[in-house]
């Protein structure tokens, strides 16, 4: 993986830091190997820290890899893209430990054809591809999982043309968060962290909302205003307006609940497929299907925009 140098007194922070990783036993030589490929004829091979355009590459640990992959539930039929592959560690891992299909985006062309003879070594020549290229400029839509080891300024500038992938695409990033947008999981592995972030639907706006009470079908208006994964609505009955409660996207899932005119606590919960969303309904004791329908179109999801301007900065400072 690579990490894009900050300004030399954060960048002076960071290596402190990574330092005191590989003082803790975390980091080791990528793949596991004994000896690194190419080592014997003399190929090319990178040094940890080592300067490039804009960035130092620094390896992630082995079982982090892991746990990235496994965070994001990688399986045979997922096609994952790292970004800023570096010696193409975890697209070589998807594909040998995962059986999935991968790219590795890199800019460096050692790296590139380094990363090639790892997989070529590694039996996974035909399901890890890798590429030349700027992350800033690639195409990158076809990923089910996008996996990256970036600083806060960069994983901000991506943000936006993450959140406009496909609901569900699963994103994992070591150490290094997106801003305001938090991750929906985080796990530790030693001192470092990994965090989960599941492309949400969008669910806002106006929705007619048909579910079941004692009395027969309710049809009843219900206008949602969404921020990245989270949520806040309103549903509105002939005598009175309620706000939903417990609401969450995740992915291609929603979930949210009220209490309707039967003074019954309803859970709903949904796949949302465009402007509907079907699913069921839990009152305490049965379930029951129900549907949305938006009416009109789909307002933006709040923060799915260029991040502004210093976000980052204004996060780290809270």
């Amino acid at each position: 993986m690579t990490i894009t140098a900050l300004p030399q007194a954060m960048r002076r922070a960071f290596l402190a830091r990574s330092a005191s990783v590989v003082a803790g036993g975390l980091l080791v030589s990528s793949m596991m190997l004994a000896r690194p490929v190419g080592a014997a004829s003399g190929a090319y091979e990178p040094q940890r820290g080592q300067a490039g355009k804009d960035v130092i590459w620094i390896p992630s640990p082995d079982a982090l890899v892991t746990r990235m992959l496994r965070m994001a539930a990688v399986t045979p039929q997922d096609y994952v893209i790292d970004l800023g592959s570096g010696d193409g560690k975890i697209v070589i891992a998807a594909a040998s430990e995962f059986s999935a299909q991968g790219k590795g985006i890199e800019y460096n062309p050692e790296m590139v054809e380094l990363s090639k003879r790892r997989a070529e070594a590694a039996g996974v020549a035909q399901k890890a591809e890798f590429e030349k290229a700027d992350i800033f400029e690639s195409d990158f839509s076809r990923a089910t999982v996008i996996t990256m080891y970036l600083l806060p300024h960069l994983n901000l500038k991506l943000r936006h043309r993450i959140l406009a992938l496909k609901p569900g695409t699963r994103v994992v990033s070591h150490e290094f968060l997106m801003g305001k947008w938090t991750p929906d999981e985080t796990s530790r592995v030693g001192t470092a962290s990994v965090h989960l972030w599941l492309v949400p639907a969008n669910v806002g706006g106006d929705w007619e909302l048909t579910f079941p009470q004692q009395k027969g079908p309710a049809k009843v208006p219900m206008t949602l205003s969404q921020t990245f994964q989270n949520f806040t609505g309103d549903v509105v009955f002939n005598d009175f307006s309620t706000k939903v409660r417990e609401p969450k996207v995740l992915g291609e899932q929603v979930r949210f609940a009220f209490t309707d005119e039967d003074g019954r606590l309803r859970r709903f919960e949904g796949q949302v497929a465009g402007d509907r969303i079907s699913g069921t309904v839990f009152d305490g004791s049965t379930r029951a299907p129900f549907t949305a329908v938006r009416q009109g179109g789909a307002p933006a999801i709040a923060g799915s925009g260029p991040a502004p301007e210093g976000e980052a900065e204004s996060i780290s400072a809270e």
